[in-house]
């Protein structure tokens, strides 16, 4: 039996960390659904894509929107009947480091309609295919900003950071990871967080940051490309590791996660 090309959808691809994953995996051989909501811009990175050699194709694909969620699931039920990768990587940082008193709700209601409701809807509305990929993966990119032991320790360099929008909706990205991981787990789909780091892409208004675009998707990329089943349920991140190898690995117990487990994810999982 011919094995299938492994089939990845990128959400947020058109720029930064998410196409340099996009070009990463391509150059390993998988085909690339570039998901991104501008057409002008996703079709200058599928130019820049095919220029290197990668197979992909444009999906127009808003998290916010649930018409062109279903539409891109349409289309790729119809192009090619099944998925092996899910990369949840579009997000936005919209908060100004306000304190949480002068931080309008509306910013705050952005951020998660991106971060959070937008990664569950595109997940719940790819899962029929991801089941028909199997077995098959989602990474979701998170953030150590969404730790709570990080952000109430007063030795962390996050204990002074003020980012209430951003930091909540990445600790809800977390919980979706892990129980998309629990329910999915029967049909072969592996669910993961994955920490970039602070890379210096356009993301959040400016181009700083401590390591290069390659860099901060160094272990998405891994991950995706990674054939073991066994990988599920886990926060990983390559922060400031220029190497691309995992700095911190601690998958979730597979037992029913009590309260002595939750405390345990807040204050030592997401370190």
């Amino acid at each position: 039996m011919v094995k299938r090309q492994t089939l990845t959808l990128i959400t947020g691809a058109d720029k930064g960390i998410g196409f340099e994953t996009a070009m990463a995996l391509g150059k390993r051989g998988q085909h690339l659904l570039v998901g991104a909501r501008n057409q002008a811009r996703g079709e200058q990175a599928i130019n820049k894509l095919h220029t290197a050699g990668v197979s992909a194709e444009l999906v127009i694909l808003d998290v916010t929107q649930a018409g062109t969620i279903a539409t891109a699931a349409k289309q790729i039920e119809a192009s090619h009947g099944y998925l092996n990768v899910l990369i949840n990587n579009a997000g936005i940082a919209l908060d100004a480091h306000q304190p949480p008193s002068q931080l309008p709700v509306m910013t705050m209601r952005q951020d998660f309609d991106v971060n959070f409701f937008g990664l569950v809807s595109v997940t719940q509305a790819m899962i029929p295919l991801l089941k028909k990929g199997a077995p098959a993966k989602i990474i979701n990119v998170s953030s150590n900003m969404g730790s709570l032991g990080l952000a109430s320790d007063p030795d962390s360099r996050f204990f002074q950071v003020n980012s209430l929008g951003y930091q909540a909706s990445k600790a809800a990205v977390n919980f979706a990871t892990i129980d998309f991981a629990k329910e999915l787990r029967p049909d072969h789909i592996s669910v993961n967080s994955v920490n970039p780091g602070w890379t210096r892409t356009d993301f959040g208004g400016n181009r700083s940051g401590e390591q290069t675009v390659a860099e901060g998707a160094a272990q998405i990329v891994k991950l995706a490309a990674d054939d073991s089943p066994d990988l599920n349920m886990t926060f990983t991140e390559t922060a400031g590791n220029c190497h691309g190898d995992v700095k911190r690995f601690f998958p979730v117990p597979d037992f029913a996660i009590s309260a002595l487990t939750l405390a345990s994810l807040a204050a030592i999982s997401y370190p």
